[in-house]
């Protein structure tokens, strides 16, 4: 099988490479993604896939689906296409063209064998967290496994990543003269000020690999002014979404006791919470070994903590894993011009090339061999049902 996938990759990898370099050039960022989007749906189009645009609320996503038989496994093929600010400096121009290269050659390889395809177009990863919005509007729950791939300095998997809550808080005072009229005043600043020295005291009372961060986006005004209007963001992290909810409440508190203490009051935006992902060891050996098999770059052990992603929303409620392939030197670090300068390299077309391999040859793997889906599927719910303890 190994090299029936090589042989088909190789064959459609100078079209791939194009769309790869042409998304590059593109670079557009969140919601954004309007070219990028069509370029991918085209391609599936063209190619026997049934294409619905815009799906789960946002306006350049897209579904693709191609069903053989019935009763056989969902494969979900998830992609990223937004850019940076800075362009693709984080190589999400090369997981399209992955994508569309392990589904058609699935689609090829799988002979009569009863399966589905369907390949999610999901926009702004970097900045709404295009996921999340998709899911709560029903996507992703016609997929077995969900599966991804990711531009990196090494090829490895994933095994933890952070849950993830941010809040936009504005304390509303009394504005008043510092100087003549002080005591007429409520001060909206000393709002925000107390409650980061509230989250300072419960930074000791907490799991060591929690992360609480805040910062001032509006001071309210000179110093001569006590401000009657204040604005400060807060993000607060856990690998352990259960746990997270815990610090949340607790920080609520603390914005409560900040307005008693202040003579204050506060409004709060919140936005979607990204969930921690349930890691699923099965499907990642699964994946590390189709990386052996196509000798795939720099091959790394899991990373076993890595920051927060929509993807975990995905990986809470479906078994899923994210291969890295190399193609930046050895300690380059995301979202940096080292991923710009690299991003339409050789080494760029490669990962394409490895990136394409893998997914496809693990996929085809759970189709030879019914009894690793039951596998994946055991291991996912075990774990998930032991997160919530796992504190």
């Amino acid at each position: 099988m190994k090299e029936k996938i090589q042989s088909y990759i190789k064959g459609i990898l100078p079209e791939l490479c194009q769309i790869s370099d042409r998304i590059f050039d593109l670079a557009e960022i969140g919601c954004q993604e309007f070219q990028s989007c069509r370029i991918l749906e085209e391609y599936l189009e063209k190619n026997g896939f049934q294409v619905e645009h815009g799906v789960g609320g946002m306006e350049t996503s897209f579904r693709a689906v191609y069903e053989q038989g019935e009763g056989g496994p969902s494969f979900g093929l998830l992609a990223e296409y937004d850019a940076l600010s800075m362009g693709h400096g984080c190589g999400h121009h090369m997981q399209g063209p992955v994508i569309l290269g392990a589904a058609m050659c699935i689609k090829e390889l799988c002979g009569d064998q009863p399966c589905r395809i369907v390949v999610y177009g999901t926009p702004a990863e970097e900045t709404l967290g295009g996921k999340i919005i998709m899911q709560e509007n029903g996507c992703f729950q016609d997929i077995d496994i969900a599966l991804m791939m990711h531009a990196a300095p090494e090829t490895c998997v994933d095994v933890k990543t952070m849950a993830l809550e941010n809040f936009r808080v504005t304390f509303h005072g009394v504005e008043s003269h510092a100087a003549m009229t002080p005591e007429r005043g409520r001060s909206a600043l000393d709002g925000i000020l107390i409650s980061f020295q509230g989250i300072e005291f419960m930074r000791e009372h907490v799991l060591e690999d929690t992360r609480m961060h805040y910062t001032i986006l509006d001071a309210g005004g000179p110093t001569n002014v006590v401000p009657g209007k204040a604005v400060a963001e807060y993000t607060l992290r856990s690998y352990n979404t259960q746990y997270l909810a815990e610090i949340v409440n607790r920080f609520m508190d603390i914005l409560k006791g900040s307005a008693l203490i202040t003579g204050t009051t506060y409004t709060l935006e919140r936005d979607p919470v990204y969930k921690a992902k349930i890691p699923c060891l099965r499907l990642n050996d699964l994946i590390m070994k189709q990386a052996e098999i196509f000798e795939a770059p720099r091959l790394s052990q899991p990373r076993e903590k890595t920051g927060s992603t929509d993807f975990g929303n995905v990986m809470y409620e479906v078994p899923g894993s994210c291969i890295r392939v190399a193609f930046v030197p050895a300690g380059t670090p995301a979202h940096s011009e080292g991923y710009v300068k690299a991003g339409k390299s050789e080494d760029a077309h490669k990962a394409v090339m490895y990136g394409a391999e893998i997914l496809a040859g693990t996929c085809l793997d759970i189709l030879a061999d019914p009894a690793l889906l039951a596998e994946i599927k055991d291991d996912f719910a075990q774990r998930k049902q032991i997160m919530g303890k796992d504190i």
